[in-house]
């Protein structure tokens, strides 16, 4: 019998993507479940989903003080009651077409199945390049500490199983980088054990509608969770970009 699945998006005032995104997701796939993991937005996205009237199709609401794209994301993985769960964004940069690949590696066996770019270049040129440097960094550290690495690890689009990824979550919820957007590194980095890990290239488009929620904060809270050579190369960046540091991170905070 054919695997359930749940794609989980976070979403933070993205009325002009939402509607869109759910109604081509159900016009692809039937079967599958779609929950926005949504931020709390202050636009009519809550709106738009009531109105599809889909019983597969559901928005949670997250309270305005647990705001942050991996915490919704991982609670997400946490509540979905499927098989397996893929997260992707909901501004069409990660394709509708992936999905398929994805979830059929998923059937095949994989415990953690990568959304691989073919290219990055639709971020930028700048951007693009700056990804592939830190993400260099990423692995070297990952592997300094004996950590299972993926060939995108800066990856948004990926599926699992979650009954593999669910004790993960659930022993180690206080630890991740829940306002971060690096969700697959925090995945890996405390997983306890070396996973099965599949790949579906696919070819990184650019935004629909609306603006990018991306900030000089990705990056301070992509190093932090670098343990601890990467928390003071966030503490750099953070001075770089004038941003207090330990207004981001009170516990860390010397009395």
């Amino acid at each position: 019998m054919a695997g359930t699945c749940t794609i989980v998006i976070p979403t933070y005032n993205e009325e002009k993507n939402i509607q869109n995104m759910a109604k081509a997701i159900r016009e692809a796939y039937p079967e599958f479940r779609i929950l926005f993991m949504d931020d709390n937005s202050t636009d009519r996205s809550r709106q738009l989903i009531e109105e599809l009237n889909d019983p597969l199709t559901k928005m949670f609401v997250r309270k305005p003080e647990e705001r942050g794209l991996g915490a919704s994301v991982i609670q997400g993985f946490e509540i979905a009651e499927t098989d397996y769960a893929i997260c992707m964004d909901c501004d069409f940069q990660h394709p509708i077409s992936a999905l398929q690949g994805i979830y059929d590696q998923m059937e095949a066996g994989a415990e953690l199945c990568v959304g691989k770019r073919t290219s990055r270049m639709s971020m930028g040129f700048k951007r693009a390049m700056g990804s592939e440097v830190v993400e260099l960094f990423c692995k070297f550290f990952f592997k300094l500490h004996g950590k299972q690495t993926t060939k995108d690890m800066m990856s948004g689009l990926f599926g699992l199983r979650c009954d593999v990824f669910r004790p993960v979550i659930q022993a180690n919820w206080g630890n991740f980088e829940l306002k971060g957007w690096k969700v697959l590194m925090d995945l890996m980095k405390y997983n306890d054990r070396k996973v099965d890990v599949r790949y579906f290239s696919y070819d990184f488009g650019t935004r629909a509608e609306g603006e990018s929620h991306i900030n000089p904060k990705v990056p301070i809270m992509t190093f932090h969770q670098l343990w601890g050579f990467g928390k003071a190369l966030a503490k750099f960046f953070a001075k770089v970009y004038k941003i207090d540091y330990y207004e981001m991170y009170p516990a860390e905070r010397k009395n």
